[in-house]
């Protein structure tokens, strides 16, 4: 196949590009800059498609992970650029396929968890209703009708959990203090984490390509979510330190202000579309998932 990927230098990228790769797969990654250059892909900009949307004729699929990195304190600028680059990403895919002969197959459109809102008590899977409450609902809400706009292709939108990953994204901050010997439960502990293995992230998204029964929303996170007291036990035991010190609400909404919430509240998420086209979970419960993470 011929696969395009906005967003390919971030760690989802990066590790989607690297997999397809070593499948044979022609990989292309699409960006802002001509030095954004990721191994097993050749980059093509934006401007140059701008002039020449005929250098990615003939594509099978693109997928569009672009966006402002959400891990970051959340001041009225930062908001402003998380939300604008990913409309304008959704958007610049949008104006691409258009003008393509030949549209792709499929597109998968990253999205987020949050557009279902946040609750203690409530499941919520992708036959569930938009809930918008606070910044991150309303930007996932905002991001999706942005992506609604890519006509042709089949779209998917991967609503994506935490994903868990040894080197990047939120679990070396979330193992940190558990490293030191003072870990435990933050806020409550009562909040829903619903996590995903970087490994059955990158591999529901190939799912998805190939599996041309699905379309719109589907749940990047894993069949068996917990509670943040349940992680925090969980990752204690993978790395062998106490589970001894809860970190109060107040403490992380000083350090971190809005950008807490993300650990504070929570959402419980079922991936019902990706279990009833018969995915396969490698790491369907979060105590496999940390023991690898953490021995690797």
């Amino acid at each position: 196949m011929k696969i395009a990927v906005t967003g390919g230098s971030g760690f989802i990228g990066r590790r989607l590009i690297a997999y397809w790769q070593q499948r044979g797969h022609e990989m292309i990654t699409i960006s802002r800059s001509s030095q954004a250059v990721v191994q097993g892909a050749r980059t093509v900009t934006w401007a140059e498609l701008q002039d020449a949307p005929e250098k990615l004729e003939g594509l099978d699929a693109i997928v569009n992970l672009a966006g402002e990195s959400i891990n970051q304190r959340w001041t009225a600028a930062a908001k402003q650029r998380i939300l604008e680059s990913r409309i304008a990403a959704a958007r610049q895919v949008a104006q691409l396929v258009e003008r393509l002969d030949k549209k792709p197959k499929v597109v998968v459109n990253a999205s987020g968890m949050s557009i279902y809102g946040t609750s203690e008590s409530a499941t919520f899977d992708e036959r569930s209703p938009h809930h918008t409450m606070d910044f991150l609902s309303s930007v996932v809400d905002k991001w999706e009708q942005a992506a609604d706009q890519i006509k042709g292709p089949r779209l998917v939108k991967v609503r994506v959990g935490l994903v868990l990953d040894g080197k990047e994204g939120a679990f070396p901050k979330m193992a940190f203090p558990y490293k030191l010997g003072v870990g435990g439960p933050i806020g409550s502990g009562r909040q829903w984490l619903s996590w995903i293995h970087i490994e059955d992230m990158v591999r529901l998204i190939d799912f998805c390509i190939q599996n041309e029964e699905i379309s719109g929303p589907v749940n990047a996170t894993a069949p068996n979510p917990v509670t943040n007291k349940q992680f925090g036990a969980q990752l204690a035991q993978a790395l062998h330190r106490p589970n001894l010190f809860p970190l109060p609400a107040f403490v992380m909404k000083l350090a971190f202000g809005e950008l807490s919430t993300l650990l504070l509240e929570g959402q419980k998420v079922l991936p019902h579309v990706l279990l009833q086209h018969g995915f396969s979970f490698t790491y369907r419960s979060v105590d496999k998932a940390l023991a690898d993470i953490v021995n690797k």
